[in-house]
């Protein structure tokens, strides 16, 4: 355009007037990013509502189960709105004929739990709920029981691997033997009915490994789980059960240390109890990156999200900690077997790493990090689009994490228990006199 900035101008107008005519072919990867967002609409004719298209405040309508896999990640940084926007979510599913399960390691979801009918389970050292890692499902359709066996028993050997902090390949094989002996004292093999079984405890399992040779060390290593501090926690018979459509499972008041074998326990019984059962389920895992510091439960994690779909489940993870979820072996995997991504507002430290693994562009980079709180991406297969969550003001009371609605909420609930009670003593009183009279 030498000599031509008036042309240039006038064309640059929006007057539909091109009076440069000079034309340039492009190759599809700049062509892309002119237009960042390849799909401006992202709606089916089932499903829930995630929130609102940003670019053309288009309804966001989507169902997860519609889709190769069902499994989804969400990444945010700490107050974005991640939780927020896993609860909505959670909430409009319940409406439709799905179970929610949720692992909640700071319990959020407590009121949600009451709100909507749900159970709660609080695990820690001085629960009263327990859950036994030696159970064993009832063997499924198509299953053997051979089979359902020795998965449970490569389950505990990784469950022991984290209990005791390592162990050599030597001390891999004790424990592998340790335990089958442990089963067979319990006449549990590869031909018995689970369902007509009584299975054994910890301390069976200390008692045969320390009469063991070369298992002494490792039954020392394993008896703050059976008579130490730590005994409560998993050394007795399983209580809980998760027969309802919303179930959560709270491990805040569970040490730090204790929090990701806690996780493994609870997500082996969970995984278990969805195997028996063929129901349409999604399983929540908030505050993933305690289970992605470990080998071991990050691998079995990536194993239910890889085998979930057979069973009609969807595996949610959400997690603030983007570094130590990518620096896993198992981070990158998971996320590509996620049908669904949610990115919300991002830091500047971890949106570089971010938008290498999402093949960003800079605009989708830029546009994470001046997001609002609950504003971000939404991939869903091949398509996304920018999103705002919204909640009506019913739902917004349900699942605020807000610490100052919580206290506003609570206060309010108190005071109409106070009434309420005034109002039935009056009643009484009323009543009474009525009577005397």
């Amino acid at each position: 355009a030498l000599f031509q900035q008036e042309q240039g101008f006038k064309s640059t107008l929006p007057l539909g007037t091109d009076l440069l005519e000079v034309h340039s072919k492009l190759n599809s990867s700049p062509l892309s990013s002119l237009f960042p967002f390849t799909s401006f609409d992202l709606t089916s004719d089932k499903g829930i509502l995630y929130g609102i298209n940003r670019h053309n405040s288009s309804l966001i309508l989507f169902d997860r189960f519609s889709l190769e896999n069902y499994n989804s990640v969400t990444f945010a940084k700490a107050g974005a709105g991640k939780s927020y926007a896993t609860k909505l979510e959670i909430l409009r599913t319940l409406m439709f004929d799905t179970e929610v399960l949720v692992i909640d390691p700071e319990r959020e979801y407590e009121y949600m739990a009451e709100a909507t009918g749900g159970r709660y389970f609080k695990i820690s050292l001085n629960s009263e709920h327990h859950i036994n890692p030696f159970d064993l499902p009832p063997v499924g359709a198509g299953e053997s029981a051979a089979n359902v066996l020795r998965s449970n028993i490569i389950n505990l050997v990784g469950l022991f691997r984290l209990m005791m902090g390592g162990l050599t390949a030597e001390e891999d094989a004790l424990i592998d033997r340790a335990i089958t002996e442990t089963y067979a004292l319990k006449d549990i093999s590869p031909d018995a009915d689970f369902t007509a079984i009584e299975p054994p405890l910890m301390s069976d399992f200390e008692l045969v490994l320390s009469g063991m040779e070369g298992g002494e060390s490792l039954a020392q290593r394993l008896s703050k789980y059976t008579k130490g501090t730590w005994a409560g926690f998993i050394n007795r018979p399983t209580n809980v059960d998760i027969n309802k459509k919303f179930v959560v499972f709270s491990l805040r008041d569970m040490e730090d240390e204790l929090k990701p074998i806690a996780m493994y326990i609870v997500t082996h019984y969970i995984w278990n109890a969805i195997r028996k059962d063929l129901k349409k389920r999604l399983l929540v895992i908030d505050e993933a990156w305690w289970m992605m510091k470990s080998e071991d439960t990050a691998s079995f994690l990536m194993g239910l999200v890889k085998r979930g779909r057979k069973y009609f489940l969807g595996v949610a993870t959400i997690t603030q900690d983007v570094g130590d979820f990518l620096k896993s072996p198992y981070g990158v995997p998971i996320i590509t077997n996620s049908s669904i991504q949610i990115l919300l507002k991002q830091s500047p430290a971890t949106i570089d790493e971010l938008q290498k693994t999402f093949n960003l562009t800079d605009e989708e980079k830029f546009l994470l990090l001046e997001s609002d709180v609950g504003e971000g991406i939404f991939f869903a297969g091949l398509k996304h689009v920018a999103i705002k969550n919204i909640a009506s003001y019913t739902e917004d009371q349900i699942i605020t994490s807000d610490p100052s609605q919580v206290l506003a909420i609570k206060k309010a609930r108190q005071e109409a228990e106070v009434e309420k009670e005034a109002t039935a003593t009056a009643r009484a009183e009323e009543i009474k006199g009525a009577i005397n009279s």
